[in-house]
C-alpha cells in the first residue's frame, strides 16, 4: 500500500498537472468502487474545478468549487494518471475525468480494485469514518508529542508504528527503515522505550519520509506517481525487502519475521529485543 511519501508525491504530481482545471465530463466503469451513485458522482464533479489538494495520512483530499470534496484512498494499487485523452482507455481506469482547454485527461487506475472515490461536502469531511479517526501527522509532531503517544501505551512498536490511530502515514517500508535505524527490535515493548530513544526513533522517521518524499516514494511493487514515473527511495532501502542481505552496519544477514498478519525486516544482531 502506497504509504505517506508515495500519497504526497501523488499530491504533489495531481496540483502540478490539474491545479485550478474544470471537470468537463466523467466516465464510470461499474467496476469503479465510488460514492455516492454513479448519477450523483457525475453531477457533482462535472462543471466542479479543482480548488486545492491535500494529504491526510495516506489519503487524498481534493477540494473542488463546489463546496464538495472528493476523498480518494489508493489501497493497494490504486493509481492516478495524467495522459493524452487520445491514448486508449485501459481495462483497470475506473473513472476518467475530462478537463476543460485540456487535451489531456485525469485517470483514476487500480487493477486490485480496493480504492475508492467517494464525494461528501467539505464541511463534513474530517467526521467521516475513516478519517475521523486518525492520528497526528509524523512530521507535523514534535519528539515529545511522539514519545507521550508511545509511552502512555503497552503495545509491540512494529504493530503500533501501523496504527493509524496514533501516527498516521507509516507502513511497512518506513516503519521497517526507521526501526533498523533506531536499533529497535520490531517486538520491542513501547512503554519499555526509553524518551530518548523514542525521540531518536522519531527524527529516524523525520528523515526516511522527507527523503523518500524527495525521492518521488518508493517503488517496491506497482507505485507510480501522476506522470506514470516509479519513485526513486528504493535504492535507500537498508532493512525492508532484503531478506537474507547482509545488514549493513554488521554484516549478518537481515531476517523477516510476522507479527500478526504483517511481516517485519529487521536485524537481529543490531536490533535486539532488549
Amino acid at each position: 500500500m502506497p504509504e505517506l511519501p508515495e500519497v504526497q508525491t501523488v499530491v504533489d504530481g495531481l496540483v502540478a498537472t490539474v491545479f485550478g482545471k474544470t471537470i468537463t465530463s466523467v466516465q464510470i466503469k461499474n467496476s469503479a468502487r465510488i460514492y455516492p451513485s454513479q448519477y450523483r458522482f457525475r453531477k457533482l464533479l462535472i462543471g466542479a474545478r479543482f480548488v486545492s489538494f491535500r494529504r491526510r495520512g495516506k489519503n487524498i483530499l481534493i477540494d473542488l468549487s463546489n463546496g464538495h470534496t472528493l476523498w480518494v484512498h489508493l489501497k493497494m494499487t490504486g493509481h492516478f494518471y495524467y495522459l493524452p485523452e487520445k491514448d486508449l482507455t485501459g481495462k483497470h481506469d475506473h473513472v476518467v475525468l475530462g478537463l476543460e482547454n485540456d487535451s489531456y485527461n485525469l485517470r483514476f487506475n487500480d487493477y486490485r480494485r480496493f480504492g475508492y472515490l467517494k464525494i461528501y461536502p467539505t464541511s463534513e469531511i474530517f467526521s467521516q469514518k475513516g478519517l475521523a479517526q486518525l492520528g497526528p501527522e509524523p512530521l507535523e509532531m514534535s519528539a515529545n508529542e511522539f514519545a507521550q503517544i508511545y509511552k502512555t501505551r503497552r503495545r509491540m512498536i512494529k504493530p503500533a508504528l501501523l496504527d493509524q490511530s496514533m501516527i498516521v502515514g507509516v507502513g511497512n517500508i518506513y516503519a521497517d527503515e526507521s526501526l533498523w535505524m533506531a536499533r529497535l527490535h520490531p517486538e520491542r515493548m513501547t512503554d519499555s522505550i526509553s524518551n530518548a530513544k523514542l525521540a531518536e526513533l522519531h527524527g529516524h522517521i523525520q528523515t526516511i519520509l522527507n527523503k523518500a518524499i524527495s525521492n518521488m516514494g518508493t517503488s517496491v511493487d506497482s507505485f507510480a506517481g501522476v506522470n506514470a514515473k516509479p519513485g526513486g527511495y528504493q535504492k535507500y532501502l537498508v532493512a525492508y525487502g532484503r531478506e537474507g542481505e547482509p545488514c549493513q552496519r554488521c554484516d549478518k544477514p537481515i531476517r523477516r519475521m510476522k507479527i500478526g498478519s504483517r511481516s517485519a525486516h529487521f536485524c537481529s544482531f543490531c536490533q535486539r529485543a532488549r
